[in-house]
């Protein structure tokens, strides 16, 4: 690594986090972050592979993805397909072989930064079955008879919404950090990176609502990091007036501009609910 990770000028890291990152980035061990939704799991990848001038493989995983497609897919059909057709490549099994991630990342030609992104959207056995592979940084494509063998271990970041339990010899083998909600004040750097001029006043009120929603009781969905930015974006695009925040009936508790914020109905009919229960005590 190049140097250590300090975050940039795009992404606010805090302490505890830097140093999860460096520690995992020492020790070549499997970064395993966690954290609500929205909270800079994903972007944290693509924030060290800037800062670190690597390339990013990603792996996207999904409810239907096998560990197998992370090292190599071999396409028999297409070859049945092609040997009917006379086709001249059946003859080299190469051709049919697609690779994964894994050996993309492992025969990278620089050390790369490798992504696992939501490994707890997949069966519970998909992490026990990449073990093996990311302990030895090697395995065999049994087609070709190759050991694909990393020349030097990249970094790899694995993210989780904590959607399932992950299996304890898959945990032994990770770095763990779990990245907190920020607090206001690491809040209000993040929206200084993203919005450089933005009021002061603005970004105290708009806080002040966002908090106040994410602390109501029996909310299905919080608002995270990212639906505060695409509020305060909208609020600008629609050059709201200041005082509609600071001047704001608490008899309608739903915040202009809430689908930003309020991505169910459960929670839009709580704060209706909400609106009505004050308007009724007013």
């Amino acid at each position: 690594m190049k140097q250590r990770f300090e975050g940039t000028k795009d992404y606010i890291a805090t302490e505890d986090l830097k140093v999860a990152v460096n520690a995992a980035v020492m020790l070549r061990r499997p970064l395993l972050v966690k954290g609500e939704p929205g909270t800079g799991k994903t972007v944290l990848a693509h924030e060290i592979a800037r800062a670190i001038d690597a390339p990013l493989i990603e792996w996207n995983v999904k409810s239907t993805t096998k560990a197998q497609q992370g090292l190599y897919e071999y396409d028999a059909v297409a070859r049945l397909r092609d040997g009917q057709l006379g086709d001249e490549r059946v003859h080299d099994i190469s051709n049919y072989i697609k690779k994964g991630k894994l050996w993309e990342a492992f025969t990278a030609p620089e050390l790369p930064v490798l992504l696992i992104d939501e490994v707890d959207k997949a069966d519970i056995e998909f992490p026990n079955d990449l073990l093996q592979e990311l302990d030895r940084m090697s395995f065999d494509v049994y087609e070709t008879q190759q050991r694909i063998t990393a020349a030097e271990r990249p970094i790899v970041v694995i993210t989780s919404n904590n959607e399932k339990e992950l299996p304890d010899a898959f945990l032994r083998r990770c770095f763990f950090h779990y990245i907190k909600f920020p607090d206001r004040e690491t809040m209000r750097d993040i929206i200084d990176v993203h919005f450089p001029n933005i009021q002061k006043t603005l970004v105290t009120k708009a806080m002040d609502i966002f908090y106040e929603v994410r602390d109501v009781p029996g909310l299905k969905k919080k608002p995270s990091t990212s639906e505060l930015l695409d509020w305060l974006k909208l609020l600008l695009n629609e050059d709201m007036p200041l005082e509609v925040l600071q001047d704001r009936d608490p008899t309608k508790a739903i915040p202009p501009m809430h689908g930003a914020l309020l991505k169910n109905e459960q929670d839009v009919m709580l704060f209706e609910r909400l609106a009505f229960m004050s308007r009724r005590n007013a």
